[in-house]
């Protein structure tokens, strides 16, 4: 958008320059680009709070039970923990996502809804068999959910600036590897639970460490990367059209195999050694580029999981079931065979909310509750509540391309790659894709340690995308202080036609204001560029380019 000047209307000495076009009409343009959109995130949440009160009541109807207010009551508690999460994004991250907290809202919700659901099905056991009724987990889920929250508000506070997490990025991995570790140096009555170690219990309370491990780990491996990424992109021996890394590179590598092979080993649990080496090799791949390393990691891990069943007894067990199931259906393969028999079940439409039989599979609100979404909502159901992952998973990349640093961009897009592929790792075990895993899927599971951490989790992604969608403000030189027209967020900035003037690049050893005193300033001082603002001493923007670029 520019219009042409006469001769000498421009800077002294610059005839017949292109001016841009007044930048108040651009305005309108630029306040829309940077809205907050905090109220269409305010909207999104309502929407999933009515949603997941509807859903209450169509269980409560199929089940036969009496609809009274306390549903409603539940539904209002629910919608308001969400409006105290907003007006925490409002004030602490303004310009972020306003997509993600409503995504991570919904996939609680119909968390909330399966396990009330099955809550019912067990009170009706125990009072046909005259047993005491039990706890109910959908209770305990709430007051998860309100601690989840508690911490997702303090991420938000305790972090104002993504990039501070970088200075401490050996302090986390050392936490993480501690955090991972801890179960395997428990005594088993305080960490194994049905032959994994993963847990640490004292008393009523437990806790699952590797939750919190996985976010530590992902802000340890940004870190890493962005210091030592010349290590992993030296260039090695070339084959089949890839730059493989020198072998005297494959150290960090091997240090992350060896940790996730020591925990499959000694700690019994195939999922947390997935999760932990995916991540390695994705945000490995992030920062290089390279499918080399890619293919070097799944080859070393393919190595060490067929070691590990080979003299492993318990990953024995999870492959000779993955295998069949049937084998052994009322021994060690009875789980599986279960939660396949509930999606099929299930079939395309589900048999509808409180109308199934979820409660006949063993963990079914827990390591099973996709097999229990499947048999009442179907295939097309649960079709759906993959796609609110993936776009959840997709926000965080789309953060990762917009930032301006390297390691926000690692840091979004291992976490949004965490989110994702354990819901791979989850999905794939409950249909016998892959050996069943035994972790919870993130927000949708009955389990507090998933749920607080992936809260957190969801708050770091905010404020890595607050960063990205931030409008920067409008500082020149020689301008006097006070308010700036917010630009928009390079992500969404315009291509802007912008004047050239006659100042250079100065030569090597010639001083910057020597070089580009104007015509109309003394020496020392730059000249006036187009409109009246002083030239850059770093020679004129180029013609046609993003503003940021």
């Amino acid at each position: 958008m520019t219009r042409p000047t006469a001769p000498g209307a421009g800077a002294p000495g610059v005839p017949g320059v292109e001016r841009p076009a007044d930048r108040t009409a651009l305005r309108p343009a630029i306040a829309a680009a940077v809205s907050t959109r905090r109220g269409v995130e305010l909207a999104l949440l309502a929407f999933a709070a009515v949603i997941t009160t509807g859903a209450l009541v169509l269980v409560e109807a199929n089940q036969e039970q009496e609809l009274t207010w306390a549903l409603l009551y539940l539904g209002a508690a629910y919608l308001a923990l969400l409006a105290l999460a907003h007006l925490a994004v409002r004030k602490f991250a303004p310009y972020a996502d306003p997509l993600v907290l409503p995504l991570a809202a919904l996939l609680n919700g119909i968390g909330l809804v399966m396990i009330h659901r099955i809550d019912l099905a067990r009170i009706a056991r125990a009072a046909s068999l005259g047993n005491e009724e039990p706890a109910q987990e959908a209770v305990r889920q709430v007051g998860w959910t309100a601690i989840g929250l508690v911490f997702f508000v303090g991420v938000l506070w305790l972090v104002p600036d993504h990039r501070t997490l970088a200075r401490y990025g050996y302090t986390a991995g050392f936490v993480g590897l501690i955090l991972l570790a801890l179960p395997a140096v428990l005594p088993a009555s305080l960490s194994e639970v049905n032959g994994a170690r993963i847990w640490i219990r004292v008393g009523p309370a437990s806790i699952q460490p590797g939750e919190f491990a996985k976010i530590l780990f992902v802000v340890f491996f940004a870190s890493f990367l962005v210091v030592k990424r010349d290590l992993f992109t030296s260039a090695g021996k070339h084959f089949l059209g890839m730059t493989f890394p020198r072998p005297r590179d494959l150290g960090p590598l091997l240090v992350a195999w060896g940790v996730a092979m020591a925990v499959l080993v000694f700690e019994s649990d195939l999922g947390t050694s997935l999760m932990f080496f995916g991540i390695v090799l994705v945000m490995l791949y992030v920062a290089t580029e390279r499918i080399s390393w890619v293919i070097i990691g799944l080859t070393i891990f393919g190595a060490g999981a067929f070691a590990a069943w080979t003299f492993v007894s318990r990953v024995q067990v999870r492959v000779s079931v993955w295998l069949d199931p049937f084998a052994d259906y009322n021994g060690r393969g009875f789980q599986v065979s279960q939660g396949l028999f509930g999606l099929a079940t299930g079939g395309m439409g589900g048999t509808g909310l409180g109308a199934g039989r979820p409660e006949l599979v063993p963990f079914s609100s827990t390591d099973f509750i996709f097999t229990s979404l499947g048999e009442e909502i179907g295939l097309v159901g649960l079709a759906a509540l993959l796609v609110i992952y993936c776009v959840l998973a997709t926000r965080a990349m789309r953060s990762a391309l917009a930032v301006r640093d390297t390691f926000g961009k690692l840091l979004a897009a291992g976490l949004g790659w965490a989110i994702a592929w354990q819901v791979f790792v989850v999905v794939g075990g409950v249909i016998n894709l892959i050996p069943n895993t035994g972790i919870t899927a993130p927000f949708v599971s009955y389990g507090g340690s998933s749920l607080v951490a992936n809260y957190a989790l969801v708050a770091l992604v905010l404020r890595v995308s607050n960063a990205a969608r931030q409008p920067a403000q409008e500082k020149r030189p020689g301008t006097p202080a006070g308010p700036q027209s917010p630009l928009a967020p390079l992500a969404e900035a315009s291509t802007e036609m912008v004047s050239r003037d006659q100042v250079r690049t100065p030569p090597q050893g010639v001083r910057p204001q020597d070089a580009t005193a104007g015509p109309a300033g003394p020496a020392g001082h730059a000249g006036p560029g187009p409109g009246g603002h002083p030239a850059s001493a770093h020679g004129p923007a180029p013609r046609g380019r993003t503003r940021g670029e």
